[in-house]
């Protein structure tokens, strides 16, 4: 699967709901937790973007918090509708206890962060992790080449403040094995809310391994340390992000701005499962609708079709 998040993006029509779509590579738990501002980016519509083929109906697959909890319940179905060939590769999760408390809490925390006084954002700046701890803000590329000064991004592990004292691996991983790095002196608040919303994506996602592995099961013999869920237990390398997209007018560049990489880009994410929020819109510190018709999630599926909502 194949991902573009547009910079003013729900991921989901609810704020009740977790996404969640498995990543190309097993290797740790990744979150991304989107806070965006409004922006006056040109509207897209899916068809600018979709090949001439007419694509075939498909849609989310939603399975509520209450069923992926019970151990017991056979969910098969929606996992292979959801991640199966034919299916977008996104699973929605409903019902999620607290999910909507959690995610204003760190959300609403975005501006201020992205606020702070420059010299304090150097300071939980990690040049060695290719900033990929702590703040990073013009530092990607976007595909024109130049320094993609429209969104910051907050990077840390909410489960493990270190993850290793093994140096080797800290200098052969920088950008999963050092140390997180928290504002603390200058937002205190951000620290509790970052981990305890990337605790609950971390055990929705352990949930929905346990389920993904009995599925396979049913086809596969499989070895106890092999299976999704004890990748994700014993992992200690799990990523979290923060994105906030700065007003379009502190863009200068017209082309970039309304270019398709101006938004979350092109990607297929890194690691075993992503847990993704719905965005979240202000005007000076308000909260408001989405202020745009195109923003959202858009997923390229395996046969080439572009989704979105």
């Amino acid at each position: 699967m194949t991902c573009l998040n547009r910079p003013t993006s729900l991921f989901h029509s609810s704020d009740h709901s977790l996404l969640v779509p498995p990543s190309a590579i097993i290797s740790g738990f990744s979150q991304i937790l989107h806070q965006s501002s409004v922006r006056s980016s040109a509207i897209r519509s899916i068809p600018q973007m979709s090949s001439a083929v007419p694509a075939p109906t498909v849609s989310t697959v939603t399975i509520s918090y209450p069923e992926l909890k019970d151990p017991t319940a056979d969910i098969s179905d929606q996992i292979e509708r959801g991640f199966g060939p034919n299916g977008l590769g996104i699973l929605s999760i409903s019902e999620v206890p607290g999910y909507t408390l959690l995610r204003r809490n760190l959300l609403h925390l975005a501006p201020r962060l992205a606020s702070l006084p420059e010299e304090v954002k150097q300071e939980i700046e990690d040049p060695h992790s290719r900033y990929n701890i702590g703040w990073s803000h013009g530092k990607e590329k976007l595909e024109s080449g130049k320094l993609d000064m429209l969104k910051g991004s907050f990077y840390a592990n909410p489960i493990h403040d270190v993850p290793t004292n093994e140096l080797s691996l800290v200098k052969r991983y920088p950008s999963y094995c050092g140390p997180n790095i928290w504002p603390r002196a200058a937002l205190p608040e951000l620290e509790h809310a970052f981990k305890a919303l990337g605790k609950l994506i971390l055990e929705v996602g352990l949930l929905l391994a346990y389920h993904c592995d009995r599925y396979v099961s049913n086809g596969f013999k499989m070895h106890e340390d092999g299976s999704l869920q004890q990748v994700l237990l014993r992992s200690r390398c799990h990523k979290g992000r923060l994105l906030y997209y700065f007003p379009a007018h502190q863009c200068t560049s017209t082309d970039d701005r309304e270019s398709m990489s101006s938004w979350c880009g092109w990607h297929t994410d890194h690691g075993s499962l992503t847990g993704l929020t719905c965005g979240m819109f202000t005007r000076d510190a308000m909260e408001l609708p989405c202020p745009d018709s195109a923003a959202g999630l858009y997923v390229k599926t395996r046969s080439g079709y572009i989704w979105g909502r």
